[in-house]
């Protein structure tokens, strides 16, 4: 049997466009408000953030358009919204930073990861910026000149 690292267990989604579609400058740990039946489905791994997004309303940091679909053996009377908005937890000082980083620079918040920490669940957001059409096309040009290179490497120590 194959062991697994700590870190790797406690991953329950990814948000893999965020990293495609933005230069993530900064990373923040986050709580997240959830009723009974949003941590079953999350247990269950029926999450899906790929669209989600994070805005401030009011002066709460909200999560919204994330999916958690709900375990079949759920009575549907408790279930309200699957993509309902849900309220981040962060303390004031955090929150204001984050204020003054998107009104001021301009920058985005994304979720880019749900994990549980202490039997808690977490959401890593990222302060970002969006990228243009041109630097998505040199990351992939980097990414494939990588594993390019990666492959030269192993062949030449394959042949020596």
């Amino acid at each position: 049997m194959g062991q697994r690292t700590k870190n790797t267990e406690n991953i329950i989604a990814v948000n893999k466009k965020a990293g495609h579609d933005y230069f993530i400058l900064e990373k923040i740990e986050a709580g997240i408000v959830l009723e009974g039946w949003e941590v079953k489905g999350i247990r269950a791994l029926k999450v899906q953030l790929k669209e989600a997004y994070v805005k401030i309303i009011r002066g709460d940091v909200n999560l919204i358009g994330s999916n958690i679909t709900p375990p079949s053996y759920i009575n549907k009377d408790t279930v309200k919204n699957p993509s309902r908005t849900r309220k981040l937890l962060l303390n004031q000082k955090e929150i204001n930073i984050l204020i003054g980083k998107v009104q001021k620079e301009g920058l985005t918040l994304i979720p880019l990861s749900l994990y549980w920490k202490n039997n808690k669940v977490k959401l890593k957001l990222g302060i970002a910026k969006g990228k243009k059409k041109f630097d998505k096309r040199q990351s992939e040009k980097n990414k494939d000149w990588a594993i390019e290179k990666n492959r030269v490497a192993k062949t030449k120590l394959r042949s020596s």
